[in-house]
């Protein structure tokens, strides 16, 4: 569902400023995969993400999904295949509308407009069944603003839109680093039932290693821009948080843990 093949991306390339964030990066992702994504600060974490989703282009390589070659094309094309969810909860959600505005909004995305104005009886009744799922009482709320909802309630209903229409591939920048322990678990949950109940392929960036190590069935390591830890199966469910810095230090000839890395 998601090959990537040595790409490269240097920031301010000949300048002082010069900045490698992908070296020669490699990922293959079989359909359904969900797959964690782990490292310090300026690993190349968000910078791999953003590649994917075509935010700014790569300068070698190439990246392929669902079999379609993406490499050259802009964001805008991309968008079809992927969805994604940003670790600011402000962002994915239209504050001034109905919490059922914005799941419609979703809905029709991509798809052609007609005249028919409004949310059918039918449309509702299936936003609700969704957003019960998020065990956050949403469903009750259907016609409150969003931007009268809390960060964690925005999040896990920018989830929801993000997965309505079963992407290709899901992308999770980080999207529960900004919430409190206890919405952020809820948040998880909720990720964990769609991801497993749509087959959805996956790729979560998180900090933390417990999160890391607990969701997914697999997880990547990234070190100066290139993947040092890659493990999967019963290898991940047995990890522990002692472990995986180990294989770090290991694989990165380093013993450099930055402090967000340790967090958890």
């Amino acid at each position: 569902m998601l090959d990537i093949q040595n790409i490269r991306k240097t920031f301010n390339a000949g300048t002082v400023n010069e900045k490698r964030a992908l070296n020669g990066v490699s990922l293959h992702l079989n359909e359904g995969d969900f797959v964690t994504v782990i490292g310090g600060n300026g690993a190349g974490k968000s910078t791999l993400l953003n590649a994917v989703a075509g935010v700014w282009p790569v300068d070698e390589g190439s990246i392929t999904i669902g079999g379609v070659d993406v490499t050259r094309l802009p964001e805008y094309k991309r968008a079809k295949y992927i969805g994604r969810v940003f670790q600011d909860p402000m962002m994915g959600t239209a504050a001034t509308m109905q919490i059922e505005e914005n799941l419609a909004l979703a809905a029709r995305r991509g798809k052609s407009r007609t005249l028919r104005s409004g949310i059918t009886k039918t449309e509702r009744e299936e936003y609700r069944e969704m957003l019960k799922i998020l065990d956050l009482g949403l469903e009750d709320r259907m016609t409150t603003k969003v931007g009268l909802l809390s960060g964690g309630q925005r999040q896990a209903l920018t989830l929801l839109m993000a997965t309505l229409q079963k992407p290709q591939l899901l992308l999770l920048d980080e999207h529960t680093a900004a919430l409190d322990p206890k919405t952020a678990a809820k948040v998880l949950d909720a990720t964990e039932k769609i991801v497993g109940r749509d087959n959805l392929t996956t790729l979560m960036i998180t900090h933390n290693m417990r999160d890391a190590i607990a969701h997914g069935n697999r997880l990547i390591m990234m070190y100066e821009g290139r993947i040092v830890v890659d493990v999967s199966g019963e290898e991940k469910q047995k990890l522990t948080v002692e472990q995986l810095l180990e294989l770090f230090s290991k694989a990165s000839g380093s013993d450099e843990a930055d402090d967000k890395l340790l967090l958890g």
